[in-house]
């Protein structure tokens, strides 16, 4: 199984990658994003560290579970032959109502078929009032017309 764009990545296929990458995680299904990821992939997230795509739907499938309307917008920042870096912002309510906005950086590494064998994320939340809220589209996929993180001056 291959999941083009391939490496080499240049500015293009390294953009495609990070939207569809978004695109996979505003959907929500722990099983679907999991499928990009190598069956050995290593993560770093915040301070868990783990290895292996059930490892991922576990994380996934407990992350969604705790943050509710959660969506997200990835920005490339970076990129070389098979690495990518990017920042993300998404936003987020927990069961009492509170809303967050999180802010982070990811740093992937793909093999040569095009799934990501390794992601290290560093993450902040700030609690924000639901009028703060920036990311208001319908749950799924971030429209195509809707503003990225810079044009949102995040």
């Amino acid at each position: 199984m291959s999941r083009p764009p391939l490496p080499p990545f240049d500015a293009d296929t390294a953009a495609a990658k990070v939207r569809m990458a978004e695109d996979a995680w505003n959907g929500r299904s722990p099983e679907q994003v999991a499928l990009a990821y190598t069956a050995d992939s290593r993560w770093r997230n915040r301070a868990e560290i783990f290895e292996g795509r059930d490892r991922i739907v576990a994380f996934l499938t407990r992350k969604w579970a705790l943050e509710l309307d959660y969506r997200l917008i990835k920005e490339l920042w970076a990129f070389g032959s098979d690495r990518i870096a990017v920042r993300f912002a998404y936003e987020y309510r927990d069961d009492r109502g509170s809303w967050f906005r999180a802010y982070g950086n990811e740093n992937w590494e793909f093999a040569a078929d095009g799934l990501m064998r390794r992601r290290i994320a560093s993450i902040n939340d700030l609690p924000i009032a639901e009028v703060e809220r920036l990311f208001r589209w319908p749950l799924g996929p971030r429209p195509e017309d809707h503003p990225g993180l810079s044009a949102l001056g995040l």
